[in-house]
């Protein structure tokens, strides 16, 4: 009996022994299985991410690409935007003359109309009437060119809006029908023995006066818009005239010191609107002559006070022309 308990102990713990193998080998299959599923991924997962990079990076490429494409084509349509707007004011104020001197022509008609009337008229309504059919020709000369260059301009900007091509036409019309209405009127004078030569002749002497005229203004107004400006070191600036002692500027600083006179030409010439800034450069600057201080501000550029930005010119230049900028050493 002993000996069947030994061999049925024996036949148990062989059993054991060779589960034990199996759960080992199964394990270790197992094991196997895990490694070789983190190896395919590895292997699967690097090729696809390389994969998605490199999409990532095509595709940024060609966003960056269209932006940039985007912001030319948006550059360049603002400034045929601007260019369009610019050629349509030109254009208003061009329309703006002729019917101005469409008026003006109908204005002189009438009062050649009713001052030609009667048989027998005195020389000095004779000479009245003369300039005015004068000035009538040189207007309806005046509008014809102007017609002409606009029909060129509006033919070589490649705009085309409708309004603007049937301003143009009716104002053709318009002129048109002041050239009729002025050769009947221009008949009716002959037969009331006036000369048709005279009849004929543009003003010239009356426009080379206008366009004196013009040139006349334009330079005044060039000349109120005049102003001067002169950046320095204390000595520099009283090396140059401009500063007393005292750090006043002579004749328009906040001192009582007048001087007898002082050249611009140790200033620097500005057009006060077009110049928005004064340039400085400098650790410390400040202001010597006078200026409303709402009217300016100082603009620093990291350590530096890289210019005078003049916030409101007409404030600015209005207690003095001459700008005096003392800087630091």
């Amino acid at each position: 009996m002993n000996m069947e308990s030994n061999e049925n102990k024996g036949s148990f713990q062989g059993n054991n022994a060779g589960t034990d193998i199996n759960d080992k080998l199964e394990k270790a299959r197992q094991e196997g299985e895990r490694k070789g599923v983190k190896r395919a991924y590895r292997t699967s997962f690097l090729p696809l991410l390389i994969f998605a990079v490199i999409v990532i990076f095509l595709y940024m490429r060609d966003h960056k690409k269209q932006l940039n494409q985007m912001e030319s084509q948006k550059t360049t349509l603002t400034g045929e935007i601007s260019v369009r707007d610019s050629l349509i004011n030109e254009w208003i104020s061009t329309f703006d003359e002729i019917e101005k001197n469409i008026a003006l022509i109908k204005e002189k008609q009438n009062f050649i109309t009713i001052n030609s009337k009667g048989n027998e008229l005195p020389e000095d309504r004779r000479i009245k009437i003369l300039e005015d059919i004068q000035t009538i020709n040189t207007l309806l000369e005046q509008n014809k060119k102007k017609i002409a260059s606009l029909t060129r301009q509006l033919a070589k900007s490649g705009v085309t809006i409708k309004a603007l091509n049937q301003k143009v036409a009716d104002l053709e019309l318009e002129i048109k029908k002041s050239e009729n209405l002025v050769s009947d009127l221009k008949n009716e004078l002959v037969d009331k023995d006036f000369e048709i030569e005279q009849l004929n002749v543009q003003v010239d002497i009356m426009q080379e006066t206008i366009e004196q005229k013009d040139e006349v203004i334009v330079s005044q107004i060039n000349e109120l818009n005049k102003a001067y400006y002169a950046c320095g070191t204390f000595r520099e600036l009283k090396a140059k005239g401009l500063l007393t002692k005292e750090g006043g500027f002579i004749g328009l600083g906040r001192t009582k010191t007048i001087a007898e006179n002082f050249s611009d030409t140790v200033f620097i010439q500005i057009d006060i609107t077009k110049t928005k800034s004064i340039p400085v450069n400098s650790k410390e600057a400040k202001l010597i002559s006078e200026h409303p201080g709402t009217s300016y501000s100082f603009i620093r550029e990291g350590d530096l006070i890289d210019h005078i930005e003049i916030k409101d010119p007409a404030e600015f230049w209005r207690i003095s022309k001459y700008a005096v900028v003392e800087l630091g050493k």
